[in-house]
């Protein structure tokens, strides 16, 4: 063998080496829904909703029966669980409407930012809803977060989820798009997958905009739910149709992540993928605060609340995670986890080192894939900001060490005590009874509260709840 052959022969070697190194790195799929309860799936309980591709993902991997969302609304709740940060860090107290002057700032580190460092490709399809607009020019938009291509929304489909007209491309409007939301955000999502670098990791995030209204399905989901399906709507005296089309608008969800799945089992991907599954925040149930939740009926499986409570009716949500070289199939655990448990669990399962110059709210949970025990330093805690047509009790704060799950006013004055091993769905408040632990509790919101107001990368033009 000449020279010249030698040296192009170990290049290829090398850079076949590396194409296997690349590939070996386990790529990351996070899908998350929007609005979707406790028992709105067949495996969490629903009795007539059918969910046949979630409920066969369910048992290839782990199943949380304790899995608390970051927030009881959308925004707080993706940005804390993209970063691993308590949303109240990152400025973002509260969903955000558009034109808010409110958005995730640059300074902080998302998932995709961190694994576009270590050389992963990073997409998005679906709902952003982290800044007031996708057309804001002076808020970060996904590629700041660390996206290389993005296909978004803002926070929900207008007018609803058929042929709606506010998806944005890359930072340019799309107009209108026929279809349902569904199909349109997994069309893209594989058409990613399609046409990515195939000797480099991938990450996809897909937030789904099912089911948060206004919802809409095509009619071959209607018709499977056709008997719960009555008159119209009655928007003046507040008369839904029937729980018939949520339930079909569940099913249609199911089957566009079905197709998500089978791509990945199709290509080979579904060894070496991490797939997270989860929800935002509680559902809407058919106790309506508001004319255009009408017809939305979602399931808390009993859970005190709904979606903007802070009663885990509002966070206590599904979540699943496969990952067959890591997590045992067909576990289910019932330790209580939290929204920010992912980022730092992620990273641990691809061995990528965390930030250090920021505080990191979430822990390392893979102990869990192997039946192991996981250790928190500290209770599970969720700060809120109610606007005056969400939550009417006035609660801001809650944490759980435990059995026990304290909810508070701003002040964190006015309290409501909890035993969930005894009473899950918090019917008997336990205050007066247990001085200490409310003390204990009281304490540690205390703490959080301070240490948020002090974090250095909390920004510094933050509103003050509205208390009106």
């Amino acid at each position: 063998m000449n020279i010249r052959k030698f040296v192009v022969s170990l290049f290829l070697l090398i850079q076949g080496y590396i194409s296997f190194a690349q590939n070996e790195k386990p790529n990351v799929v996070f899908i998350l829904i929007d609005d979707l309860g406790y028992g709105d799936l067949a495996n969490y309980g629903h009795l007539i909703a059918k969910t046949p591709n979630i409920d066969k993902f369910a048992k290839q991997g782990i199943k949380f029966t304790n899995f608390y969302s970051p927030s009881p609304l959308c925004s707080p709740s993706r940005a804390s669980m993209l970063t691993g940060r308590t949303p109240y860090r990152l400025g973002i107290q509260s969903w955000i409407p558009e034109g808010d002057n409110v958005y995730l700032r640059q300074h902080e580190i998302t998932i995709a930012n961190l694994l576009k460092n270590n050389g992963y490709q990073c997409f998005l399809s679906g709902k952003w809803h982290l800044n007031g607009g996708l057309n804001e020019k002076t808020h970060s938009q996904p590629q700041d977060a660390g996206f290389d291509k993005w296909t978004a929304l803002h926070a929900f489909a207008i007018p609803n989820h058929k042929d709606p007209i506010n998806f944005f491309e890359d930072g340019k409007p799309l107009g209108k798009i026929e279809g349902y939301s569904g199909t349109i955000v997994v069309d893209k999502a594989i058409q990613y997958l399609d046409e990515r670098d195939k000797n480099k990791p991938f990450f996809l995030y897909l937030p789904m905009n099912e089911v948060h209204g206004q919802i809409a399905s095509p009619s071959k989901y209607l018709k499977k739910y056709n008997k719960y399906i009555k008159e119209d709507i009655d928007l003046v005296n507040l008369k839904d149709n029937g729980p018939g089309e949520y339930y079909a608008n569940i099913t249609f969800m199911d089957s566009e992540i079905g197709r998500v799945l089978k791509y990945l089992d199709k290509n080979g991907l579904d060894k070496n993928t991490i797939v997270v599954f989860a929800s935002d925040n509680g559902p809407v149930t058919s106790q309506w605060r508001k004319f255009y939740e009408i017809n939305l009926n979602g399931s808390t499986g009993g859970f005190r609340g709904r979606k903007a409570d802070l009663y885990d009716g509002g966070i206590h949500v599904p979540a699943l995670m496969r990952f067959p070289s890591q997590i045992k199939p067909g576990l289910v655990s019932s330790e209580p986890i939290h929204g920010y448990d992912f980022f730092p669990t992620i990273f641990s399962m691809l061995n990528v080192p965390i930030p250090k110059d920021r505080e990191i709210d979430g822990i390392d949970i893979s102990p869990l894939f192997t039946e192991k025990p996981i250790s928190r330093n500290k209770p599970l805690f969720w700060a809120f900001e109610m606007r005056p047509s969400d939550d009417p009790e006035g609660y801001f704060y809650a944490a759980r060490d435990g059995d026990w799950k304290i909810i508070t006013d701003f002040e964190v004055k006015k309290v409501k005590l909890f035993n969930l091993k005894k009473d899950r769905f918090e019917v008997n408040e336990v205050s007066k009874a247990n001085p200490e632990i409310v003390n204990k509790l009281k304490t540690y919101i205390l703490e959080m509260k301070k240490s948020i107001e002090l974090d250095p990368l909390r920004p510094k033009d933050v509103s003050t709840p509205n208390m009106d």
